[in-house]
């Protein structure tokens, strides 16, 4: 192995690195919160509809079809608007099978009376031995197979998502980002897809089965995360070892 290639082996190794690099005794940083389709949605929400008005319209009426009024309805209609996602997974399966198989023969053959061939060679043959049977087989398989898939999987959690897109049929598309922070360790919540206006409740909620190519992310990174992880060089190891 020449100097080169121990040069390339070494920058893949430290770019492989490079993402644990950040929090190397200290805690690991926040995702910048300007650095993500929730802010430009926000900051390029699109132009705003205009509309005719026939008549004044009274500001201080209770009864104003405003999103701003006491009455109106401040559910996320456009790009930039934000609901609450809610997130209660409660989810068990149990799946077992179990198969079993047998099979078993024998054939044989003899040479009793070959025109009088088997009494001549059982002169000279030793004792005990002849070719009454000459030929003997027998075999016997048997395969059994046992299987079992037992899930449990419960999570509650509440997350504010952002609509990135109204698409051309009316769906929004949405997408939010947690992060929680706790001494050195950082557990991320990401939730994405497309919503129905409609399934919006008037708390400006969505239920995560309403939620359509629902994407729902939750795990972490920091120090705890890089001890759970095997290193770099035992996952290249484990991917090129043929046994």
């Amino acid at each position: 192995m020449n100097t080169k290639t121990l040069f390339i082996a070494g920058l893949c190794v430290g770019l492989a690195a490079c993402g644990k690099m950040d929090h190397i005794g200290k805690a690991p940083e926040f995702t910048p919160a300007t650095q993500g389709p929730e802010h430009q949605a926000m900051v390029f929400a699109g132009l705003p509809e205009t509309t005719t008005r026939l008549e004044p319209r009274d500001e201080a009426s209770l009864w104003s079809g405003s999103r701003r009024s006491l009455l109106g309805d401040r559910r996320a209609e456009k790009r930039g608007d934000i609901m609450t996602v809610v997130i209660e997974i409660d989810e068990k399966a149990e799946i077992s099978n179990a198969t079993s198989r047998s099979r078993s023969g024998s054939e044989s053959l003899g040479l009793p009376h070959l025109f009088g061939v088997p009494q001549r060679v059982n002169k000279d043959l030793p004792d005990g031995a002849s070719l009454d049977e000459a030929i003997s087989i027998s075999s016997a398989s048997d395969a059994s197979g046992d299987g079992s898939v037992r899930r449990n999987e419960k999570l509650t959690l509440r997350v504010a998502a952002t609509v990135t897109d109204v698409l051309p049929n009316g769906v929004l598309a949405i997408e939010g980002l947690q992060e929680v922070r706790v001494n050195f360790e950082i557990r991320e919540l990401l939730v994405s897809g497309y919503v129905r206006p409609e399934d919006i409740s008037r708390a400006n909620e969505i239920t995560y089965d309403k939620i359509a190519s629902a994407r729902i992310s939750y795990g972490g990174r920091g120090q705890i995360s890089d001890m759970q992880q095997p290193r770099i060089g035992q996952q290249v190891l484990d991917a090129i070892a043929p046994f």
